[in-house]
């Protein structure tokens, strides 16, 4: 996974998508972003919160920079790079996102610490309703947060959260400096594996 890091382009013949306005992203503070989401997922992924330019757009990580959906490529969960409007391709990947705060907001350093621990609640419900074999938690500081557990490190977690397996991820924003390109693809690649080597769900 090191080397140079390369740009990874979309499919050739992919129309061009407008681009929203300043104007309406900056419209877009706390608007809410549906989940993508279904029973019985493999990984269901959830981000600290919707930024403004996905809350406009609608897509999740849809700022350009954001490393989400090249990592979750090289990574091995998608055969090729999914562009974040055909996010909905997921759910065929058996793959979700959804996220531990609901409002959109320029950065996730503006959520207060009762929103995340509230949004970790949330969360669990969610996970026991939907049932997905593994919950990814993109932010380890969010994470640590949001279940008070202020040692927790990058990888798989000992504990399960909401009947699921759980494993923390990097902050894929371009504001994550700690994580160049291929280093982001790493740690979704040692997930990957993982889901590969524990097919069977856990017993309820």
């Amino acid at each position: 996974m090191g080397g140079p890091e390369e740009p990874t382009a979309l499919t050739a013949d992919r129309p061009s998508r407008p681009r929203p306005t300043p104007a309406e992203v900056a419209a877009a503070a706390d608007r809410l972003l549906p989940d993508l989401i279904a029973p019985d997922l493999d990984v269901l992924f959830c981000g600290i919160n919707p930024g403004l330019y996905s809350a406009a757009t609608g897509w999740h990580f849809a700022r350009p920079g954001n490393r989400f959906w090249p990592a979750l490529h090289r990574g091995g969960f998608t055969p090729h790079l999914v562009d974040p409007a055909d996010q909905a391709e997921l759910l065929g990947y058996r793959l979700g996102i959804t996220n531990l705060a609901a409002r959109a907001s320029a950065r996730a350093d503006e959520l207060t610490r009762e929103e995340l621990v509230e949004g970790g609640r949330l969360l669990v419900r969610k996970l026991r309703r939907y049932r997905p074999r593994w919950v990814a938690v993109l932010g380890v500081t969010a994470y640590r947060t949001a279940f008070e557990r202020r040692t927790a490190r990058i990888g798989r977690q000992p504990e399960t959260l909401g009947g699921a397996r759980l494993w923390v991820l990097p902050n894929p924003s371009g504001l994550n400096a700690h994580y160049t390109g291929p280093g982001l693809a790493a740690e979704f690649a040692a997930l990957r594996a993982a889901t590969l080597a524990e097919p069977a769900p856990l017993a309820q």
